[in-house]
């Protein structure tokens, strides 16, 4: 779906690279989620794939398509869309389903087609008991999620999320993750997420983790997250329970280190403190 070949980035001649040879391809139907602290690069990347920025070495590829062509400007960014994390950004109707129309309507889509899309599109993040609302009535979570339908009837076939749940509470982040998720698995949408909430990633099909522009890891969500002390150094927290698992490993516990989720910690714990039980019987 995407590639990029040594992709380089500078915001002028007088600055330094904040990207610096970055080759990454993500599979069309993916979930990636990507991990960086703030400066790291993760969002500069992220607006290179639809063409939002442009190289300032190397390549963006979207389906085949070079990001620098800009007679493919139009098909890039029907093939990619982004949200951004502020959702009162992007709402641009007063009600719910104008909104969601109005990308469709920028692409001359017929309206009876319009029709079908927004309603598809709103089941698909379960806000379609909410078409006739006026946006101002909603609540972040819902605007958000508002947003992402309002991409989903343009028929992308991938979707870049820049942290979508920065500015939600943990009800709208739940709610936003549920609708991204939903997107991928039902509609095959590729999904790219940057995201500085550790747990996020941890469903991802894969994870990149860029730091200081250079791409630092890159595996399935247990191989990332099993290197906690790479990603204490490179400033970035890991998962609750993989922390837990982490400190105490650290302090000699002998217990498995590739614990990902709060029920394999509970269940590594739970055979931790069998095991001592037997013994001391």
């Amino acid at each position: 779906m995407i590639e990029t070949k040594d992709l380089r980035f500078r915001y002028s001649d007088t600055l330094p690279f904040v990207l610096e040879g970055l080759n990454v391809t993500i599979k069309r139907g993916s979930f990636v989620a990507i991990l960086g602290h703030n400066g790291s690069g993760k969002s500069t990347f992220a607006k290179h794939l639809n063409a939002i920025l442009l190289p300032s070495g190397g390549k963006v590829l979207v389906d085949g398509m070079d990001t620098v062509d800009e007679d493919r400007l139009y098909d890039i960014r029907q093939h990619v869309g982004m949200v951004f994390q502020n959702p009162d950004n992007q709402i641009v109707a007063t009600l719910v389903e104008e909104d969601v129309a109005f990308g469709p309507e920028n692409l001359g889509v017929p309206q009876k087609e319009i029709r079908v899309r927004v309603d598809e599109a709103l089941r698909a993040v379960g806000m379609y008991d909410f078409r006739d609302r006026a946006t101002y009535q909603l609540s972040g979570g819902q605007k958000q999620r508002v947003a992402i339908a309002g991409i989903i009837a343009m028929r992308p076939r991938c979707v870049v999320l820049d942290e979508p749940t920065a500015m939600l509470d943990p009800v709208g982040r739940r709610e936003v993750m549920r609708a991204i998720h939903d997107m991928n698995r039902t509609l095959g949408i590729t999904v790219v997420l940057i995201t500085h909430h550790m747990n996020e990633a941890v469903d991802a099909d894969r994870v990149l983790v860029i730091d200081h522009g250079k791409l630092l890891l890159d595996g399935t969500p247990r191989e990332v997250f099993s290197q906690a002390e790479t990603l204490y150094r490179a400033d970035l927290a890991v998962p609750q329970p993989v922390e837990l698992i982490y400190a105490l490993r650290r302090d000699g516990v002998d217990i498995p280190g590739d614990v990902l989720t709060v029920d394999e910690c509970a269940e590594a714990l739970y055979h931790l403190l069998k095991s001592r039980t037997n013994t001391r019987g």
